[in-house]
């Protein structure tokens, strides 16, 4: 086997020991207890986490664990706002693992710290919340499943539509043969988001410490231009829009249509928009041929939407119909065109809450546990590898590894972790 090779195979050998040793330091939580929970990033969605954690009588949170002051202050403020205790706010999220009365870890940092958050809490014996994409690169994927499972451990991934009622309609309704025989989805993701614009080095800001929130990934300088939230844009933190937004309606595509992996992946993808410094493409149609059913995911980050209505959607195709839904609700047409049954109902994010607690009391099976979760990143994965690479890429349908190119198997992992913060190498 070839160096290039072993890059995508090392990750299962890496997995299998990288627990090896450790035992839970938590206790275990009964039903109808109240959990106890630590917030690691408190910006953006980790305050929105926060807010709805804290509107349950069953959650304490005890810790909001962030880099940065202001951000420490917005999510004491969301967890008091809702009537809870006020949190201990603290920078890093070790000393909230370190405490044994804490549970679980809610995960919402940047993407290039979901496998060592997750890697780490499981080893010091918590479940995990962790937001999509679940891992930043196909080997941290792995790495996390292996974590969990080592550490018999519920990790719940927030691709909260797997558990609204709207979404396992529609799954029905394709099961039911609604539209006949599923054959295609399609999903999209509209948006007219502003240029980032050209960064500039300057001082760290009072209250930041970069340090730290670099975390895993090799040492940049800060510029002014990236936190808190175009790291999405650059390939050293993010994963584009494909990984950011992507992710969600794709996972429901390869729900509904019952596909693990695809067999190819084809991506155009251009910047086109704005001459700033964002490197991932700003416009992206991606197609994944999954044998007898097709996925595509197109996007436009610096355009509304205007046919559909609605920024983010799927429809699925069959040989009697099609169903087109969002959030907003879903309409089955038959194959004149006419509507013939319509719906509506939750996006699923209180209940996906609900569902991680459950797992976390009862073992509970979870509607996107980091299996799910890996998969569905790696659609994500995949289509950026095909992107950098310049190509369609070619995949295993049942492994989901990348086959006969060994530019694409490069980005399977990360080249180089940070010292102390190696997910292949936790504690």
């Amino acid at each position: 086997m070839s160096p290039i090779d072993r890059r995508q195979f090392v990750a299962g050998a890496l997995a299998a020991g990288v627990m090896a040793g450790t035992r839970s330091r938590a206790r275990a939580v009964g039903a109808g207890e109240t959990a106890t929970l630590a917030l690691m990033g408190a910006n953006n969605r980790g305050a929105q986490l926060a807010d709805a954690f804290a509107k349950r009588p069953d959650v304490r949170i005890a810790y909001v664990c962030d880099v940065d002051d202001a951000a420490i202050a917005k999510g004491i403020k969301a967890v008091t706002d809702r009537g809870g205790a006020a949190p201990q706010g603290i920078k890093d999220f070790r000393r909230a693992l370190d405490d044994p009365a804490i549970d679980g870890l809610i995960c919402a940092a940047p993407n290039h710290w979901h496998a060592t958050a997750t890697v780490l809490a499981c080893a010091a014996g918590k479940h995990v919340y962790v937001e999509k994409p679940c891992s930043q690169t196909p080997e941290e994927g792995e790495l996390m499943i292996a974590a969990g499972r080592k550490a018999s451990k519920a990790i719940q991934v927030g691709m909260q539509r797997r558990s609204g009622e709207l979404y396992a309609a529609v799954k029905q309704l394709v099961a039911d043969g609604a539209i006949g025989e599923a054959l295609y989805a399609k999903s999209w993701y509209y948006r007219a988001r502003p240029s980032i614009g050209r960064g500039r080095e300057i001082a760290v800001p009072a209250g930041l410490d970069y340090d730290l929130w670099q975390g895993p990934a090799p040492e940049r300088p800060y510029r002014d231009n990236v936190i808190h939230y175009n790291w999405h844009f650059f390939w050293h933190w993010g994963n584009g829009e494909l990984g950011n937004n992507g992710v969600h309606t794709l996972d429901i595509c390869r729900w509904v249509l019952g596909v693990d992996y695809p067999q190819r992946v084809t991506v155009a993808a251009s910047k086109l928009r704005y001459d700033d410094d964002q490197q991932t493409p700003d416009t992206t149609l991606a197609t994944f041929d999954c044998g007898d059913k097709m996925i595509a995911w197109e996007s436009t980050s610096w355009s509304d939407p205007y046919q559909t209505g609605q920024g983010v959607g799927m429809e699925f195709r069959g040989s009697e119909g099609t169903i087109i839904v969002t959030d907003a609700g879903y309409t089955v047409y038959d194959l004149e065109r006419k509507p013939v049954k319509t719906g509506a109902g939750s996006r699923g994010d209180d209940e996906h809450i609900a569902n991680f607690l459950d797992g976390m009391r009862t073992g509970a099976n979870l509607n996107a546990d980091v299996v799910d979760g890996h998969k569905s990143a790696l659609f994500c994965h995949l289509g950026n590898i095909a992107v950098r690479v310049g190509r369609s890429i070619d995949v295993d349908p049942v492994t989901g590894r990348i086959t006969g190119d060994e530019e694409a198997i490069r980005y399977w992992a990360r080249e180089e972790y940070r010292a102390g913060w190696n997910p292949r190498e936790p504690g």
